[in-house]
């Protein structure tokens, strides 16, 4: 079976991937749950450098990937399993996969619509919070336009929607 490339992010009611300059601000009670229950499905995490400076990643249960030109931000430093990739997007996810396998994307608007032009991903978890407002937003309609709906759950919080995309290029 080929690898798995998939995408987990959390938006507000309009598509916001952040509330307060963090994802964590969307986030509610089942959303987490989730988060936690994809990542024991996959074998590394991907971010990319503004993820890296904005989101709380010091402790991550999987190899983190950082993808970026900066230094790694302090709160990083401490994690052990970090590493950071100076790498084109393709390449980066390419050696991911050969080198710890199926691999989860917890990145911004940017890298992710950049991974889903390049027909770099096989999946998407979406978790849209009934929260409004909020800053940085993405176009779900365009961030799923290619995909087939595998599912969708509502739940006490917000709703769940799984994706399967045909990938192109891995």
């Amino acid at each position: 079976m080929a690898n798995r490339v998939a995408v987990n992010l959390i938006v507000g009611a309009q598509g916001e991937t952040t509330w307060g300059g963090t994802s964590a601000g969307l986030s509610f009670a089942a959303d987490r749950a989730r988060f936690h229950q994809l990542r024991r499905e996959f074998k590394a995490i991907l971010i990319g450098g503004n993820t890296a400076h904005n989101e709380p990643y010091a402790k991550t249960p999987l190899p983190l990937i950082v993808l970026t030109h900066r230094p790694l931000p302090n709160h990083l430093l401490k994690n052990p399993l970090a590493e950071a990739w100076q790498l084109p997007l393709p390449e980066a996810i390419s050696r991911a996969m050969r080198t710890y396998g199926d691999l989860l994307i917890e990145a911004g608007p940017v890298l992710i619509n950049d991974a889903i032009s390049l027909g770099l991903i096989t999946e998407i978890y979406l978790s849209i919070s009934e929260l409004p407002g909020g800053e940085n937003p993405i176009d779900i309609k365009r961030l799923t336009e290619n995909g087939v709906e595998i599912s969708r759950q509502e739940v006490e919080g917000g709703r769940f929607l799984h994706y399967r995309l045909a990938p192109s290029h891995l």
